[in-house]
């Protein structure tokens, strides 16, 4: 990530993305009970649907998982959700050799904890929604698939750049559905043009451009990292229906065959209501659903500018390479004999 700032714009299908100098920081706002009222003129563009066009962030003191100890407390009191978000933003991570704090950015410095940030919250005690409020658990050949998959990679992770995860190559992050927070940049702007709404994710500032005709998918061989989204409106509801992803960007275990619609409304004037549906066959016996606030928030983003200043990967590799020269590793090229 660099602190270097840019002035870009974007134009797609009269779409246009703005990302530039600074991000204002503000406090965090709370919606004091679910499904707050709309705004009595919600604002609507020229072709006469709502205008969701703005800035927000995926960041959200509701955990993704119900803690176990709330079992099936789906939502607290207004009074437990101010608890709840109070104790949230004032945990500190753990400090000494070897832990997060002690390896990692000071992430204050560039206003990116949520303690600095709008964040979005609510009185759902997780994300994941219905009585569980956990993700299901996976069916056991997908696990076996997955075992597999890490086992053919075991003693060759630092074999070259290829072994390394989309994230650390820079290619793909968090910009496909469903969207969630990224830990940190997380933060989205959604711009809307005649017949397109266009999604761009300040990390890896991928963006998903989404036609609103309610057009049919692209052929199923046709397979991409953001997969392929067709939304339509129902009402003042946005909907969009995405397939066709690959296998390379899965989603807590998900393959080529997930299947994810998005449902993304006007709660006020300062939140948006984002509603999601997962579906894997081969991953999941079942459908799973979330749902989460998305916080409006002073713009532009930020650049990131991962490709630049990623000093991770080069420096992984040619520690790997070091090792392997003096017998350390038997793993990867030195177990090949190569």
């Amino acid at each position: 990530m660099s602190n270097r700032l840019i002035a870009s714009a974007i134009a797609l299908t009269g779409l246009v993305a703005v990302s530039a100098l600074a991000q204002t920081q503000s406090k965090p706002a709370l919606l004091a009970k679910e499904g707050a009222s709309k705004t009595a003129a919600a604002p609507k563009t020229p072709e006469g649907v709502p205008d969701l066009s703005g800035f927000y962030t995926t960041s959200t003191t509701v955990p993704f998982e119900r803690p176990k100890d709330l079992g099936a407390k789906e939502f607290f009191t207004p009074e437990e959700a101010a608890a709840y978000t109070k104790k949230s933003l004032a945990a500190k991570a753990p400090t000494g050799p070897g832990t997060y704090a002690d390896v990692h950015y000071d992430m204050a410095q560039f206003g990116l904890e949520k303690d600095q940030n709008k964040v979005g919250t609510s009185i759902r005690t997780s994300i994941v929604t219905g009585p569980e409020g956990r993700v299901p658990p996976q069916l056991p050949a997908a696990r076996q698939r997955a075992a597999a998959k890490q086992a053919a990679n075991r003693g060759h992770e630092f074999d070259g750049p290829e072994n390394r995860g989309l994230p650390e190559q820079c290619i793909y992050w968090n910009g496909a559905p469903p969207m969630t927070s990224g830990g940190y940049n997380s933060n989205i702007q959604i711009s809307q043009g005649k017949g397109y709404v266009a999604i761009t994710s300040e990390m890896i500032h991928e963006t998903r451009i989404i036609p609103t005709d309610n057009s049919a998918h692209l052929p199923s061989s046709m397979k991409m990292l953001l997969g392929d989204g067709r939304g339509h409106w129902e009402g003042d509801t946005l909907v969009i229906d995405t397939t066709n992803f690959s296998d390379r960007s899965s989603f807590r275990g998900s393959d080529e065959n997930l299947h994810v619609v998005e449902r993304i409304s006007r709660a006020n004037a300062d939140t948006l209501k984002y509603e999601f549906t997962v579906t894997d066959p081969t991953v999941w016996e079942k459908s799973w659903s979330g749902e989460m606030p998305l916080a409006k928030i002073d713009g532009p983003l930020f650049e990131y500018a991962c490709t630049e200043g990623n000093y991770g990967m080069p420096n992984n590799l040619s520690g790997a390479r070091a090792d392997e020269a003096k017998g350390k590793v038997p793993n990867g090229r030195a177990a090949l004999g190569e």
